[in-house]
């Protein structure tokens, strides 16, 4: 947790944009990162942590850096906004060598987000995210106008979180106000330390959406660390395959990577199962959702037994007070209920975002047994259902074009052998002749 009594603009938790980003009204953009011969070497030690890197991160692209522990992915992306001095090298930020600018000056134009959110334990929800623009002089309306939009911006209710401390948080509502406070003077770069390393896989896989549906949004700059290939697969539009001091194994798009491994290194992160893996490149939007056949929590127990018994199904989906998925509930089920749906139907243990994978939904249907996920929107609302059946569809797919695609190397390599040989037997002819 940050040093409360740490000079805000140098404390790594939130970052500290300065005047570039702080009196317009109209949004930043991503900016380009440029980085050449990127150096870092601690004393003492034989080797440097970081050796020589060089790399280009588009304009509002999102970077995913992934290696083995130890490989430097950390170092490197601390000296971005210089929270670790490099030895050697040169960092360009939307063209402007930033190697020798007084650091703190950088990191007013970079958010920070890390592992277990650093949200300062003292101070509210909105006062973390409200710090850095307070620090800028902001107008009191302006950082109040902010807050708001940002709890909105990460799926939280500013009414419900406005004043609540972190310790009233779950893990995955203190990584998303850590997000919040990151973006809250929108700087064009956002540094991400294995954000969320420390929550539970089904919360991870909802901030992941979050996170793809945010940049679909702002479109900044984003350079993400984590150890997670299925992460990096996930959220990144290129991922960076780092080795030991960060040289660079293969730096490409995540299907290039699956369907192309350079080396037996980049192999090895890819692990069995390529198929499968790609659809994770694959979005619960880009495939069929529909309706399915709903009631509210609060509806008579009468009602919802003349929808079910004349509806034409044998099962609803019970919405909460927030029009959110609550429960499974079938023609059976309300016999259980003796006046009330507290201990009807089956619970909804998961649900998905239409920014979600389908690797994502996949395992959501397999484990809720319904044979489908529900789909929600902003704050969780139901929005549809994909079932298993359009799921199951879109594997078989991506199994019979990895197929095609082998029979299809195969048939060109072939080619490339007898065109070989045949010029072999052509030169071996003419050496005859002579």
């Amino acid at each position: 947790m940050p040093d409360a009594s740490a000079s805000a603009p140098s404390a790594p938790g939130p970052s500290a944009p300065g005047p570039e980003t702080s009196g317009g009204d109209s949004p930043s953009v991503g900016a380009t990162i440029e980085l050449e011969g990127l150096t870092k070497q601690y004393p003492g030690s034989a080797l440097p942590a970081v050796d020589n890197v060089t790399m280009d991160f588009k304009e509002g692209e999102t970077v995913i850096l992934v290696g083995p522990s130890g490989c430097g992915k950390s170092t490197l992306l601390k000296m971005i906004n210089r929270l670790i001095e490099p030895t050697a090298g040169r960092i360009r930020i939307g063209g402007e060598d930033v190697t020798d600018m007084d650091p703190v000056r950088l990191r007013r134009k970079i958010g920070y987000a890390i592992q277990a959110s650093g949200l300062f334990p003292h101070m509210t929800v909105a006062q973390n995210i409200a710090l850095v623009p307070k620090m800028l002089r902001w107008p009191s309306a302006r950082v109040r106008a902010r807050v708001e939009e940002m709890l909105d911006l990460v799926g939280l209710d500013p009414g419900e979180f406005h004043g609540r401390y972190p310790r009233q948080l779950s893990g995955g509502q203190q990584q998303r106000v850590g997000v919040a406070r990151a973006l809250a003077a929108d700087p064009p770069v956002l540094l991400m330390d294995e954000p969320f390393g420390a929550v539970d896989p089904i919360t991870r896989d909802h901030l992941q959406d979050e996170l793809i549906r945010l940049q679909r949004e702002l479109h900044k700059t984003i350079v993400f660390v984590t150890h997670d290939f299925d992460e990096a697969i996930k959220l990144g539009d290129r991922i960076a395959v780092l080795r030991e001091r960060s040289h660079i194994a293969q730096f490409d798009t995540p299907e290039a990577i699956l369907t192309n491994p350079s080396d037996d290194f980049v192999s090895g992160f890819v692990g069995a199962g390529a198929a499968l893996k790609r659809l994770n490149l694959s979005r619960v939007r880009d495939v069929e959702i529909t309706e399915y056949p709903t009631v509210n929590v609060d509806d008579p127990l009468q009602d919802i037994f003349d929808r079910l018994r004349s509806g034409g199904t044998n099962e609803v989906l019970v919405l909460d007070k927030q029009g959110r998925p609550y429960k499974w509930l079938r023609r059976g089920d309300m016999m259980r209920a003796k006046g009330s749906l507290a201990r009807a139907g089956t619970l909804v243990n998961d649900t998905v975002t239409r920014d979600a994978t389908l690797r994502d939904a996949l395992e959501a249907v397999l484990t809720d047994n319904t044979g489908r996920v529900a789909v929600t929107g902003r704050r969780g609302a139901y929005e549809g259902v994909v079932d298993v059946e359009t799921l199951m569809n879109s594997v078989h797919e991506l199994l019979e074009a990895d197929r095609l695609e082998a029979r299809e190397a195969q048939h060109e390599l072939q080619e490339q052998r007898a065109s070989q040989t045949h010029a072999e037997q052509e030169g071996f002819g003419g050496e005859a002749k002579a």
